[in-house]
């Protein structure tokens, strides 16, 4: 078995074997010499690997129109905590809550350590750090502001098996970054700063491939091995725009939040061959391409799917109960932008996963775009037979904020 780590130099040659093996297949002494000296002096080898570079470094602006961490290209790992307010937190707490909150965030985000940063060391290394906020409908009450329409907990859908111990929220800290000491370093931070505003309500934790792993851009899988997020649309485009941030009042450039914690019963989709589960979502599992398409194409994930195309013998290739199908619309305005993790527990009883999505879309208005997505597929989804909603909350994002301001002031000042 091949030794890794610091192992592997328990079996490296040593000189004398590099010596006694080069004089052998008839290496000159010379050469024999100048291998030594390299070995002694630490002179780099020709065709030793260049070093990896490293991305520990990247930053992510705080400041700006909009918050970081939405249309931010997502890290390998996220922890969002939900904050309760404490009873006697009114207006001018939540004021000076947040402009303490923005200042360490701002610093943790640049790689900067925060104000009363007791492990310095820890915030040297951002790693694409992003720190965001929403407000439940309690902290909007509190700051004696105008709730929108769809600030509310979600109608109940017949699917869900809701634990409260993952459901609302008066305050939203979503933490994303490349690196896990960097994100638990920052939420530590984040919590001492708002310990006498709020206590903790929920906390989870989510991850994607680690960076670097796979080519940026590349779309997520979920634990099912589903790709998942193929028609999102793309940050920096109009119909992004139109679809994400709100337009008006103090939320104008923020937007909405839907955070459901959803169940994958990994167990049971063990059990489903490999052409049940493609034909549960109407994709290929291999590419991700529709069911209408190739398997094998490296770009067929973005391909059009053919709904109205069938079977020989008359059935439609993509099902009206996969999850696809349940999830279009015909009205291009019900769509949304997933920026979702994937959780894994530890398993209870005799189940070998305990594993699940965490569920993270934005949307400009909950109530016209996510409600009737998903009462869609609350009514006819395949996928509902291996996934369970358990989690549950609706926050606002308020816009992003200039260096002389702090998040939250359009509803604040």
């Amino acid at each position: 078995m091949p030794r890794t780590g610091k192992d592997s130099r328990l079996s490296r040659p040593s000189r004398r074997q590099f010596l006694v093996g080069g004089a052998i297949a008839g290496v000159g002494a010379a050469a024999a010499v100048g291998i030594d000296f390299a070995l002694k002096s630490g002179a780099p080898a020709t065709d030793a690997p260049a070093a990896a570079t490293l991305s520990g470094a990247g930053v992510v602006p705080f400041y700006g129109e909009h918050q970081a961490g939405i249309a931010t290209d997502a890290q390998a790992h996220a922890t969002l905590i939900a904050l309760d307010l404490r009873d006697d937190v009114d207006r001018e707490a939540l004021r000076r809550m947040m402009l303490v909150l923005t200042d360490d965030a701002a610093r943790l985000s640049q790689g900067e350590k925060a104000l009363a940063d007791s492990e310095p060391e820890l915030a040297v290394v951002p790693a694409r750090l992003t720190v965001t906020f929403g407000f439940g409908p309690r902290f909007v009450s509190r700051a004696r502001g105008e709730a929108p329409s769809w600030l509310r907990p979600l109608p109940e859908f017949g699917i869900d098996d809701l634990d409260p111990a993952f459901v609302g929220g008066d305050l939203l800290i979503q933490i994303a970054a490349d690196d896990l000491v960097t994100v638990a370093h920052a939420a530590r931070m984040l919590l001492k700063d708002a310990r006498s505003f709020t206590t903790v309500r929920w906390t989870q934790r989510g991850f994607r491939r680690s960076r670097g792993s796979v080519a940026q851009g590349t779309t997520m899988r979920n634990l099912f091995g589903q790709v998942d997020g193929t028609a999102n649309p793309v940050p920096g485009t109009s119909d992004f725009d139109r679809l994400v941030w709100c337009a008006q009042g103090w939320l104008a450039g923020g937007t909405s939040a839907v955070i459901r914690r959803i169940d994958m019963d990994l167990d049971e989709w063990d059990r489903l061959d490999r052409i049940g589960r493609e034909q549960s979502v109407g994709r290929y599992l291999s590419n991700g391409a529709p069911l209408t398409s190739s398997p094998h194409g490296p770009d067929a994930e973005f391909d059009e799917p053919d709904f109205e195309a069938t079977t020989r013998a008359g059935f439609p290739v993509i099902a009206e109960f996969s999850h696809m199908a349940r999830a279009r619309s015909s009205d291009s305005s019900e769509r949304i932008f997933r920026r979702a993790y994937n959780y894994d527990d530890q398993p209870d009883g005799d189940r070998v996963s305990n594993s699940g999505l965490l569920f993270i879309s934005f949307q400009a208005d909950i109530d016209a775009q996510f409600v009737p997505l998903q009462s869609r597929l609350d009514q006819l989804d395949l996928l509902n037979e291996w996934t369970t909603p358990v989690g549950s909350a609706v926050f606002a994002i308020p816009p992003g904020c200039r260096e002389d301001g702090f998040i939250g002031d359009t509803l604040l000042t």
